[in-house]
């Protein structure tokens, strides 16, 4: 998929599931886990710069996984937020690809995700050739999100708990968005895993 530009793709994956007393990313839906998911999506499309961001929780969660095929990388300082994981994700995949062109970044804990759905990002982003392409869901907007080397310092001066969305509001940002329809309903809590549970049929 990525032969004719340079795409990276970055899973976030370092957070502490505070809300959740235990790791989201190992909850499992559909006889996977949550994590599992993403990633089997992801190598569908034949990416070649894969990068796990881990942080809280690693060692359990590569006891559980098997991150065959990406590049897992450790945010120590995952407690300070999202920004620490993202821009260490887009570090370590300019670190892996020269020329880089466009980074693709996805969390841990949509169970609803299609490989249309990044399929659909990745052809808006190479033809609109906009500085990002958001998922849209409802009136958010959010990850997946795809976003071109011109968004590259941008991405790497976020700070704290901000993510890439912060970016829409800055001067001259153009970017576009992809509907996914279920991208929504994240698992942040006990209450969201009962839902999930009920959804598995």
């Amino acid at each position: 998929m990525s032969a004719e530009e340079n795409i990276a793709v970055v899973v976030l994956a370092a957070g502490g599931s505070s809300r959740l007393g235990r790791p989201k990313q190992l909850v499992e839906f559909k006889g996977k886990t949550l994590l599992e998911h993403t990633m089997e999506k992801v190598d569908m499309l034949g990416f070649q710069t894969k990068i796990l961001v881990l942080g809280a929780n690693q060692d359990s969660i590569q006891e559980k996984i098997e991150t065959k095929g990406f590049n897992v990388v450790t945010n120590n300082n995952w407690e300070q937020g999202m920004a620490s994981s993202i821009k260490m994700g887009l570090e370590a995949s300019l670190a892996e690809e020269n020329g880089l062109d466009h980074v693709l970044f996805l969390v841990s804990d949509q169970p609803f995700l299609e490989r249309t759905n990044l399929i659909g990002l990745v052809h808006t982003q190479l033809t609109k050739k906009p500085k990002a392409t958001y998922s849209q869901y409802g009136e958010n907007i959010g990850v997946p999100a795809i976003f071109s080397k011109a968004a590259f310092p941008l991405l790497l001066n976020l700070e704290g708990d901000e993510g890439a969305k912060k970016l829409i509001y800055s001067k001259d940002f153009d970017f576009c968005t992809e509907t996914f329809k279920n991208g929504g309903f994240d698992v942040d809590t006990e209450e969201d895993v009962q839902q999930l549970k009920q959804m598995d049929l």
